[in-house]
């Protein structure tokens, strides 16, 4: 009996210890992950931004996140934005209802490692509203200031694909025309559809202004070959295209619409439509938020 006894210890110490292991090595498993997922994020921002290893970030671009919500409580649905305030707070946390009217700020004074997690900002935002308000995450736009002055929005989406989830990030100018659009990730088939991620589809809609994305349409007419070349040159491609071809060639196919991946029309057109609802939408909110602060006479950090 003690014997069996001694064995059944031997045993569940044995289990506790594993136990032990498995969740440090998991742990820290996903925390490395996690960091690994920012660096990928931070590296497609940098390029959207034009900088990159040869060219780094200067020290003084400022990256300031806003992360919108969907508050619902006994007042109704509204939007509500972890906004980088500058103050001693740091950040407040803003309610705005459908007509874009600020009806509640909040101070939420947050560490950057908390602010920088999904679940500590949550936690925090329902602390703040109290028992009976529900908050779900929305969408997130980063805006990047360089020497004060705004340089660029950039927002991350994802859309329905042929396959699967086409995810994309878009860098938007001041006058919210684009600066440039990356895939992130997708599953679309390699040869097909998987060439939206390539330089010559992706380009495309650069310098689109918001009226021309707002209206933007797939054509199935094939991509001239000029065209294609100056599309790869923006990454710096060797074409042979000279700086007076450059410019000659963005005038003549600056207001064409979005050309197909030959035999990808779907996944074209899924990544097309991703961008005009993305632009879309988020420029609204960002329009509306401006709003909000300028009525309010509120000052942002951002």
């Amino acid at each position: 009996m003690k014997e069996i006894f001694k064995i059944a210890v031997a045993l569940t110490v044995s289990c506790l210890i594993a136990g032990g292991v498995m969740g440090g090595v998991f742990m820290a498993t996903a925390k490395a992950k996690k960091r690994n997922e920012l660096l990928n994020v931070q590296q497609t921002m940098a390029g959207l931004l034009g900088y990159s290893r040869a060219r780094p970030m200067p020290p003084n671009l400022k990256l300031h996140t806003l992360h919108r919500y969907i508050v619902e409580d006994e007042a109704g649905t509204r939007s509500g934005y972890l906004v980088p305030t500058g103050g001693e707070t740091g950040h407040e946390f803003w309610i705005i209802d459908l007509d874009g009217r600020l009806v509640g700020r909040h101070p939420l004074k947050l560490p950057p490692e908390s602010i920088s997690d999904e679940q500590d900002r949550r936690r925090a935002i329902v602390a703040l509203l109290g028992p009976g308000a529900s908050v779900r995450d929305a969408d997130v736009v980063t805006v990047a200031e360089l020497e004060g002055k705004r340089l660029a929005y950039i927002i991350p989406g994802k859309y329905p694909g042929y396959k699967n989830a086409i995810h994309l990030m878009v860098a938007l100018n001041p006058d919210f025309s684009v600066r440039g659009v990356e895939v992130t990730a997708h599953e679309e088939d390699p040869g097909l559809g998987g060439e939206i991620e390539k330089a010559y589809f992706k380009n495309q809609f650069r310098d689109k202004t918001l009226e021309a994305v707002k209206t933007l349409t797939v054509t199935r007419t094939p991509l001239p070959e000029e065209h294609k070349r100056y599309l790869e040159s923006a990454t710096g491609a060797e074409t042979g295209l000279s700086g007076a071809d450059t410019g000659a060639l963005k005038r003549t196919y600056q207001n064409e619409e979005i050309h197909a991946i030959s035999g990808a029309t779907i996944s074209s057109s899924a990544v097309t439509n991703g961008v005009k609802r993305l632009v879309r939408n988020s420029v609204h909110r960002l329009m509306l938020l401006e709003q909000a602060a300028r009525e309010n006479n509120v000052p942002v950090g951002f």
